[in-house]
């Protein structure tokens, strides 16, 4: 009788682990990741961090007020522009040169920066709590879908930019005597583009909810009685993130544009209050003897709006677990 072959101690080795297992990575780990693969999102995030640093900080670096004039220093040229005319009037005290009042045209692009970057920011977070309630209400409750999806096709099929200025004209004057020349506008102009830009995120978290609240967490959640106030904060809000997120990013490109557009018009801040906008408005009549006034804040508006185009790629691509990882 043959005795039995011991099993191979080759194969017994083979199948040992060489060393503890990995813990789980965190799965923002894994979109971080994701998102530093995308070289447009990271040079867009990192302007837009630039940008915003500038106008926050700016004022306190360049002391100089952008509504002094100095008519004795009035259309001064970028100091860069020596490098083609020497004969150009310039001044190492005005790096940007100077507008036909003497304005500082540095100190008004750190203050138009300012001004064009909150309104955009607080109209994309107005818009975007708007979009959110309004989606997330629709796609969970059957019987109010049909009444909130009318009325956000009835917002889709305005005109925005006549309804905008005739927000403007009919409410300009009450909130500024009421909050001031600043301030009211501010607050009219966050509004009227808060309430005129949510649509588009009401459509896509609706979207999301119709089909997140038949899956398999949502039925078994109802099924121990948990509360749709509960369904919808814990499940499904955490879980329409992504699209959320995009949304903000193209939102505040929109809120920018938006409100450049409405300075651009004259219907906007005050006439000596710097935006963007108003910059370009201003630089218009001499953009041909003065081509810096319309390119500076021209340029500032197309790579902010750009960078943050770029940010939502990549924040779309970096959360969408179906993209992740290609």
């Amino acid at each position: 009788m043959t005795e039995p072959v011991p099993a191979s101690p080759v194969a017994i080795d083979a199948l040992a682990d060489e060393g503890p297992l990995e813990p789980p990575r965190s799965q923002w780990v894994d979109v971080w990741q994701q998102f530093t693969r995308h070289k447009g999102a990271m040079m867009g995030g990192a302007f837009l961090v630039f940008i915003t640093l500038a106008v926050l900080v700016g004022p306190w670096i360049w002391t100089l007020d952008p509504q002094t004039l100095d008519i004795r220093n009035k259309d001064l040229r970028p100091i860069y522009t020596i490098i083609w005319d020497g004969s150009a009037k310039v001044s190492w005290a005005h790096p940007f040169g100077t507008d036909n009042l003497g304005r500082d045209q540095l100190a008004q692009m750190i203050a138009g920066g300012r001004a064009s970057m909150a309104v955009g920011w607080a109209a994309m977070v107005l818009s975007l709590l708007i979009g959110t309630a309004v989606g997330v209400v629709a796609g969970y409750f059957k019987r109010l879908d049909g009444i909130l999806m009318r009325l956000t096709d009835l917002f889709l099929s305005l005109p925005i930019l006549p309804l905008l200025l005739v927000a403007v004209t009919l409410f300009r004057q009450p909130l500024r005597a009421n909050f001031g020349p600043e301030g009211g506008m501010f607050i009219l102009i966050v509004t009227v583009i808060g309430l005129t830009s949510w649509m588009p995120t009401a459509r896509i978290v609706r979207g999301d909810i119709l089909a997140l609240k038949e899956r398999e967490f949502i039925l078994a959640a109802r099924s121990i009685g948990t509360t749709s106030g509960k369904i919808i904060r814990r499940h499904l809000l955490p879980n329409v993130l992504s699209p959320i997120m995009v949304s903000a990013t193209l939102g505040l490109a929109t809120a920018i544009i938006t409100e450049s557009a409405l300075s651009f018009l004259g219907v906007g801040f005050p006439s000596d209050y710097p935006t963007w906008g108003k910059m370009l408005a201003d630089a218009v009549p001499r953009m041909v003897d003065f081509p810096e006034r319309v390119m500076l804040p021209g340029i500032a508006i197309s790579l902010t709006v750009l960078s943050v185009n770029y940010l939502g790629d990549g924040l779309r691509d970096a959360l969408d677990p179906r993209i992740r990882g290609r």
